[in-house]
């Protein structure tokens, strides 16, 4: 079962809508996506899941539907135990950007850390898992699929935002400033804290 959020709201993607009986469910081979995504923006259809009853073609079919952003990010946490965030676009969000070719995702997440906030010294801890979400770019949408890490660093220098990517601050934020800049996030950002971070 995946996730695929058209702004705040999450599309089931699974090849088992029994589970979920209460959900609006449209074939994936057949599903119109374009208009589904339009009735999910106007609230239309509030409860959307997308399936196929063939569980080995659910991704193939997922990324078929439309042209297919591969990106790469990471939740970083320093020595004092902060969070890095960047703001971008009125949105508090983890840094994260679209792969490069002859470059593994884990490579891609490293280098868009470093390069949207100016963090050094990163260490890639474990493997946190993907998020989908769908946007628009020159009045086509896209779907994003980015892999997240979770990453470590002794970093302590200046934190420098990446102007040209639109991002107006890079910070530190403590576990209580990090739960309160979550609320004014991504819903597939929330998804990376499952929990709300512990204030220790």
């Amino acid at each position: 079962m995946y996730k695929v959020f058209v702004k705040e709201v999450a599309i089931i993607v699974t090849s088992d809508k029994d589970l979920f009986p209460d959900h609006d469910a449209f074939n994936l081979k057949t599903v119109k996506f374009k208009k589904l995504a339009k009735a999910i923006k106007k609230g239309k259809v509030e409860r959307p899941l997308l399936y196929s009853d063939n569980p080995d073609k659910l991704l193939k079919r997922l990324h078929k539907i439309l042209p297919l952003v591969l990106a790469g990010g990471g939740l970083v946490e320093n020595e004092l135990n902060q969070y890095l965030f960047i703001h971008r676009n009125g949105k508090w969000d983890l840094p994260k950007g679209k792969a490069e070719n002859r470059e593994s995702i884990e490579q891609t997440s490293l280098r868009e850390v470093e390069e949207e906030t100016g963090v050094k010294n990163l260490v890639v801890k474990k493997y946190l898992g993907p998020t989908y979400h769908v946007f628009s770019r020159n009045g086509k949408m896209r779907l994003k699929l980015t892999h997240w890490y979770s990453m470590t660093t002794d970093y302590t220098g200046e934190l420098i935002p990446q102007e040209k990517e639109g991002i107006d601050q890079a910070v530190w934020l403590d576990a209580r400033d990090a739960n309160d800049a979550l609320e004014s996030s991504y819903a597939n950002i929330r998804e990376l804290f499952p929990e709300r971070i512990p204030v220790k």
